[in-house]
């Protein structure tokens, strides 16, 4: 495992922190990673996040649902074990909606649950490491990324300082 080096500019206000942003990132920092005790409306287009994919693959994976939803009744009613009940055909159509429907929600929920874990890296006995305790509770960090040699430590303190942060911290982190 390897170490890397952050600095952590804590905020009081959020507002503060959302105008500090593109100030940073106007000055040549790219930031790692904000963390907010609360959502920040906003805080996604600040930062330049790009929008999620997740929503096809909900499409895909409710997709997938609803060909196995109607793969499973035509072959069971249609194929496997055929029976006519009500004087209605073999395969019914219009009666496979409520089990297509039910079955395209549930892949679409379940699917998404798993993707949204996997893309994250929300394994099971994950350890994460907290930057700043803090950062649950009451204030807003602004983690930065050192790099040997190319980061010029106290410009980017004064950087951070001069754009509102209260405090700058150094901390290492295992990776």
């Amino acid at each position: 495992m390897t170490n890397k080096k952050y600095v952590l500019g804590v905020f009081d206000d959020e507002e503060v922190l959302l105008h500090a942003i593109p100030n940073v990132r106007a000055a040549g920092t790219k930031i790692y990673e904000v963390f907010t005790p609360f959502p920040i409306h906003g805080i996604d287009d600040a930062l330049g996040i790009e929008r999620s994919k997740l929503p096809i693959a909900a499409f895909f994976l409710g997709c997938c649902g609803l060909a196995f939803a109607l793969w499973l009744q035509i072959y069971t009613l249609g194929v496997d074990w055929p029976m006519i009940i009500g004087g209605k055909p073999h395969i019914a159509l219009p009666a496979f909606i409520p089990v297509a429907f039910e079955l395209t929600v549930f892949f679409t929920a379940h699917g998404m649950v798993l993707t949204f874990l996997i893309i994250s890296g929300l394994y099971p006995k994950t350890k994460t490491q907290v930057m700043d305790h803090r950062s649950t509770d009451d204030k807003f960090v602004m983690a930065i990324e050192v790099k040997e040699g190319k980061t010029d430590m106290t410009q980017l303190s004064n950087l951070l300082r001069s754009n509102g942060a209260i405090e700058v911290n150094e901390k290492e982190i295992n990776a």
